[in-house]
């Protein structure tokens, strides 16, 4: 068997339609839109709708500025709009329906933070398996899928909003991990609680990682525990016991598959 895994598209529709190519299977984890292009300014969500300009001024404040100060540019774009739920919501839709166009099949997809899960089922074509939660067999081995990514201790998720990130409580995210019994591989968005995959040497910050993930890895020792979401990882790869934890690549920009072979 040969499937191939790639995490955070961000948009690449063109690379995701080639990444199946000499695969039995195509395993997605996740992040298919590109929301904030922080490369190319004019792309993503909030390039086509606000232009280059205002991003690389987002971008800049994200970097350098206070959170009050991002927060009050951001909602000065937002409140340039005449209905942005509506401009953002059709944004998703013409960026899913190509990069949906693009999957190979057979395809298995969870969703990462920067997706919108409920739209999903509107989108997936014949062959393309939506798997959040659920563990399939491919090639005689066993998939666990869990998506989306920890919303952080203490913050109140946001039931309403022009967008809403697919972040999960913590005790939501633990739950669902606690169900994938009997896997040969782990396929999540998030990486395992490892300190070296989830520092970003670039944004020089630790993403959230799972420490039920790594207590998954630990009770069923999987082959693989296969993850993206940390872009410039301090390093793509650990060891936990038998478990090989391997951070498939930040595909928008690597436009290459990671490879398993059984």
């Amino acid at each position: 068997m040969r499937v191939h895994v790639v995490s955070d598209v961000h948009g690449n529709a063109e690379a995701l339609a080639r990444a199946g190519d000499g695969a039995d299977a195509l395993v997605v984890l996740g992040d298919l839109i590109d929301f904030v292009d922080y490369h190319e300014h004019g792309k993503g969500i909030l390039g086509a709708l606000f232009g280059a300009d205002n991003v690389r001024t987002f971008a800049r404040l994200r970097r350098e500025g206070t959170r009050d100060e991002t927060v009050a540019f951001s909602r000065s774009l937002w409140a340039s709009l005449d209905d942005p739920a509506s401009a953002v919501d059709g944004a998703i839709r013409e960026q899913y329906a190509e990069l949906f166009a693009a999957m190979t099949a057979p395809t298995y997809a969870v969703p990462g933070n920067v997706d919108a899960p409920a739209l999903w089922p509107e989108f997936a074509g014949p062959g393309i398996h939506l798997t959040d939660g659920e563990v399939v067999e491919i090639g005689g081995l066993r998939f666990g899928f869990i998506g989306g990514a920890l919303l952080p201790d203490g913050v109140v998720p946001r039931r309403n909003g022009i967008w809403r990130p697919y972040l999960r409580t913590r005790e939501e995210f633990d739950k669902a991990a606690a169900e994938l019994r009997g896997i040969d591989v782990l396929c999540s968005h998030i990486p395992p609680a490892l300190p070296e995959l989830t520092y970003d040497v670039v944004a020089r910050r630790a993403e959230l990682g799972s420490d039920a993930l790594l207590g998954l890895i630990t009770a069923e020792q999987p082959r693989w525990s296969l993850f993206g979401h940390v872009h410039q990882p301090l390093a793509p790869r650990s060891r936990a016991g038998r478990t090989e934890c391997r951070n498939v690549g930040h595909f928008k920009h690597t436009a290459r598959p990671y490879v398993l072979r059984w």
